[in-house]
């Protein structure tokens, strides 16, 4: 597996070296060419020398067509550049989806809300997350342990204490 990535980032940047080589033929006047294949590989040093007409048919537009070495290296470096960016993004998405520190057995939050929704992720969160929710009440980031409320308005605050006070609603006074 290493070589044929070797192989295929050697390939990539090889192809780049000959768009750019294109690209700075386009950009002096010249037509767009393509080396042929079996110039591919030996009109390499050629062209990294500075010489922009290198493996191409002599029948070919380029031939004729002056490309200066700067507009040469300029396309170059950015064609090689961009290939290098993109090369990096395909590994690491194939990285996340298929490498070693992949996430396994793992539902997106978008697939879980679409199969269980939230009602039935609630009912049953002590068993989607057990070590966040026990099956007496549920644990809170901080340490504190929740219990629930068994008086029907009753609310829970930090610390498990039952709240009847409703806001908005007048209550009886127990003095």
């Amino acid at each position: 597996m290493p070589l044929a990535a070797t192989v295929l980032v050697c390939l990539v940047l090889v192809l780049a070296a000959h768009l750019a080589r294109t690209l700075a033929v386009v950009l002096a006047g010249g037509s767009w060419t393509w080396p042929r294949r079996t110039e591919l590989f030996s009109s390499l040093p050629v062209l990294l020398r500075g010489d922009a007409t290198a493996g191409l048919p002599a029948t070919s537009g380029a031939t004729g067509t002056v490309v200066g070495p700067d507009l040469l290296w300029v396309c170059l470096v950015a064609t090689e550049v961009v290939a290098v960016l993109l090369m990096a993004w395909v590994a690491k998405q194939a990285l996340d989806r298929w490498g070693p520190g992949r996430v396994r057995g793992m539902a997106t939050r978008g697939e879980v809300e679409q199969l269980l929704g939230r009602t039935r992720l609630r009912r049953n969160r002590a068993t989607i997350r057990p070590d966040l929710f026990s099956r007496h009440g549920h644990h809170l980031s901080n340490g504190h342990h929740l219990h629930r409320s068994h008086h029907p308005h009753g609310r829970q605050d930090l610390h498990g204490d039952v709240s009847t006070r409703q806001p908005g609603v007048s209550q009886p006074s127990n003095r």
